[in-house]
């Protein structure tokens, strides 16, 4: 089905936003990854009444690593260049491909083995321009952010009908985590505070609750390539906003990224439906 896949790129846009709206922000990482995480929790509770439940321990595992996936995001951000912390939270694919068939038995298709390095080519050459040597602590953190974002993957993936719950217990642990030191921080702007609202309500909340509604009925190796859609706009918005210009090899790695995501799509929808067809026309009401 096209719809649950739109949902997942519907996500990764507005994911992408999230390095313009920091570089914007004077606030620190302890207050952007405190106040984006629990502004969205509010959020998520309120749009999501089966959401408000007690967790169990399945679901505070998962929302663990989802709370360390955008904790760590947002500190790769700050100690590294928005295009470092992007792409190698971005390896998640790697991850999630080798892991789905022990964790979920979720055997990849021929497709998506070749899709994969394709993606990371076109990954590659998109940084190739920008990717530098230093920074090691930040492209650490960003390295682990993806290794967290591909166990939210696989783990919101197997607890499918507790993603809601599991969105809203995330977001409020990584608030949480980070509230004692995100409040010695600089006293926020009125745009801070804007741009706050902005990543909590819709870069992270909204993102993450049509990531929940796609991942449902997409499987987890085909959903961590969809959202690689992600990098490809996030600079996008970074030139817009602080006139940052892509040089030509992120360019040309954007173009096979967007390629390959519409591929993906198109081969994804076109695999339901013939196995559609070949159902008996009572099973299909």
């Amino acid at each position: 089905m096209l719809r649950p896949r739109l949902y997942l790129l519907g996500a990764a846009v507005l994911w992408s936003t999230a390095g313009a709206a920091i570089k914007l922000s004077t606030l620190n990482a302890f207050q952007l990854a405190s106040g984006r995480s629990l502004i969205a929790a509010l959020m998520l509770f309120l749009v999501f009444s089966d959401g408000r439940r007690r967790p169990t321990v399945r679901m505070l595992g998962v929302a663990t690593a989802y709370a360390a996936t955008v904790v760590l995001f947002i500190f790769a951000n700050k100690l590294t260049t928005s295009a470092n912390a992007i792409f190698l939270q971005d390896t998640a694919p790697l991850y999630v491909l080798l892991l789905s068939p022990l964790l979920l038995g979720e055997r990849p298709s021929r497709g998506e083995w070749v899709a994969v390095p394709v993606f990371l080519l076109g990954l590659s050459l998109f940084f190739f321009d920008q990717l530098s040597s230093g920074q090691l602590q930040g492209n650490l953190v960003a390295m682990g952010s993806g290794v967290a974002f591909a166990l939210t993957i696989l783990g919101m993936r197997a607890a499918s009908t507790e993603g809601s719950a599991i969105l809203i217990w995330g977001n409020l642990l990584a608030g949480l985590s980070v509230l004692g030191p995100a409040l010695q921080g600089p006293t926020p702007t009125l745009m801070d505070l804007g741009l706050l609202a902005f990543l909590g309500v819709f870069q992270l909340g909204m993102g993450y609750a049509l990531f929940h509604r796609g991942l449902r009925e997409v499987p987890a190796v085909e959903t961590s390539l969809l959202v690689l859609l992600e990098p490809v706009l996030n600079p996008v918005w970074a030139f817009l906003v602080a006139g940052e210009q892509p040089g030509p090899w992120a360019l040309l790695g954007g173009g096979i990224i967007l390629l390959a995501t519409a591929w993906r799509t198109l081969l994804g929808v076109r695999g339901s439906s013939a196995t559609a067809s070949k159902l008996p026309a009572q099973d299909k009401a």
